[in-house]
This record gives C-alpha cells, sequence and structure tokens, in this order.
C-alpha cells in the first residue's frame, strides 16, 4: 500500500529521472531497492520511513520494487536487498545494503543531509534568482575554495559563466566535477554558446561560396544554435553527417550537444536524433 506521507514515494522505472535524479537538485533523495519477499526489507522500509517523516521534507524517500523494476535495480547494480543508495545533485552519493538498525541509518543520512556549505549554496542560489550576481558568484567561489569538487557549487558557478560570456573558464570548471546529466548539459551549453558572437551572415556568405565545405557548415551551425535557432542548425548539421565526410563526426557531437541543451523531451530532440541514427547507420 502506497503511504500518504509527502516524503514518502513508490517509484516505477519511468518516473525516476524525474522524482528522483531531478528532484534530488533540490533535496537529497533516498532510493530504498526492496521486494515483497525480502525479510530484512520489511524491517528497513518501516524504518526508514519512519525517519523520513520525522525529517519533515529533509530529505525524501523513493521505494523502488526491484521485482517490477529489474531493469532500474540493474542500472544500480543492486546486487542484493535491501540496497539503499543516497542521491544530490542528480547522482549517487552513498550506499549501504542490509537491515542496518536505526541509529546506524541515522548516522548516515547524517552524512547525506545538507552541511554548512551546502547552506551557502543555497543561498548562492537565492541571490542568483534575485538578480544579484555577483553576489552569487562569490557565494559559489567560496564554497569551491574549501571544497573544489563540491558538486552543486560548481555547477552553480559554472552556469553564471556561461551566462557572461566566460566558456572556457566554466569548461575548465565543469571537467572537475563528477559527470551528470547536469554537468553535461552545462558543457554543451559552453560549447554552443561560445559561439554566439559569431557573424552568421558572414559565414553564409563563405558557405555559399564553398557550399561543399564540411568546416564552414558546421561553423554556421554552431553559430545557429548559439542564437537558439537549433531547428537550421540540426539541418546543417545533418546535412554533414549524410554526407559522410571528414565533418561527420564532428556535425556528430554538435547535434549531441544541441540535443542536450534542448533535452530528450524536446520535439526537435526526438525528431533528429531519430534522423541521426538512420543517417549513421
Amino acid at each position: 500500500m502506497e503511504s500518504t506521507s509527502p516524503y514518502i514515494k513508490d517509484i516505477e522505472t519511468e518516473d525516476f529521472q524525474q522524482a528522483v535524479l531531478q528532484k534530488s537538485h533540490e533535496v537529497p533523495v533516498v532510493v530504498d531497492f526492496w521486494a515483497e519477499w525480502c525479510g530484512p526489507c520489511r524491517t528497513l522500509g518501516p524504518t526508514l520511513e519512519k525517519l523520513a517523516t520525522e525529517a519533515g521534507g529533509e530529505f525524501l524517500l523513493a521505494k523502488v520494487d526491484v521485482d517490477a523494476n529489474q531493469q532500474l535495480a540493474a542500472q544500480f547494480n543492486v546486487q542484493g536487498i535491501p540496497t539503499v543508495i543516497g542521491f544530490r545533485g542528480g547522482a549517487p552519493v552513498d550506499q549501504f545494503t542490509g537491515a542496518l538498525p536505526e541509529a546506524a541509518i541515522k548516522q548516515w543520512l547524517a552524512g547525506l543531509l545538507p552541511s554548512e556549505l551546502d547552506r551557502v549554496v543555497e543561498q548562492a542560489r537565492d541571490a542568483a534568482i534575485a538578480g544579484n550576481l555577483e553576489t552569487a558568484e562569490r557565494l559559489f567561489a567560496a564554497v569551491l575554495e574549501e571544497q573544489p569538487d563540491h558538486q552543486e557549487a560548481g555547477t552553480g558557478l559554472a552556469a553564471l559563466q556561461i551566462a557572461s560570456g566566460r566558456h572556457d573558464e566554466a569548461l575548465i570548471l565543469l571537467g572537475k566535477l563528477a559527470i551528470t546529466d547536469e554537468v553535461e548539459r552545462l558543457q554543451s551549453a559552453a560549447r554552443l554558446s561560445a559561439s554566439r558572437g559569431s557573424d552568421v551572415s558572414e559565414i553564409a556568405k563563405r558557405l555559399e561560396a564553398a557550399p561543399d565545405s564540411d568546416p564552414i557548415r558546421i561553423e554556421l551551425a554552431i553559430a545557429l544554435a548559439g542564437r537558439a535557432e537549433y531547428e537550421p542548425a540540426l539541418d546543417h548539421l545533418l546535412s554533414v553527417v549524410k554526407a559522410r565526410g571528414e565533418g561527420k563526426d564532428d556535425a556528430r557531437k554538435a547535434m549531441l550537444d544541441i540535443f542536450e541543451v534542448l533535452g530528450d523531451g524536446h520535439p526537435l530532440t526526438t525528431t533528429y536524433r531519430r534522423q541521426l541514427a538512420s543517417a549513421l547507420f
């Protein structure tokens, strides 16, 4: 029976991206991989639910039935149950297997819940939302001075750097972080945004004079994407892939960057990903 607590939710494979990975950017999410027939699961589950309710939203508990979601269990290398994995910033950060006593679970949760540095990151985000970008950047940078691999501070600062045109700085910073969907999206955004100031009309004239030039066509596509003109950009890149010349792989990578920026659910991503697959194979 599904819990009525707002802090506890049964999760299926199709919910995982939004309910766990995306949500963990806002609040830690604890995922309990369990099964109905598992005795230790029946011991651990109620304890986790009690702690989630008592925490009042400091973390969310997502329960995954491994029998109904075997692919998801395999994705996170769940070899024994119960397995509990803590997610923050879109990535798993810690886990344990077995029915630990409540005191041990509380100790484990203490390492997952926001630290003082995490609270500074929240202050930085609030400052950015309020338009105080200098303050936000200063706070993100202060966190990174103390913890250079702090994921949320790193992505937050990189986003500000991209917005202000410091694309190379952003790419260097992102390269120091663990690879997550958010890091890959920002890397793609940095590469595309770097061409935002390019003279599209000048590049188009050069392409008109040399229509078979893959490098110029790719340059034009990336410049268009930098101006958020994604559909013509994708058309140019797809034509390079279909021609199967020397620029094929560069065009493919540029298309993937655009897909990352648009997101999997965008109609252009769906349409052009299918066409890209057909062109490649």
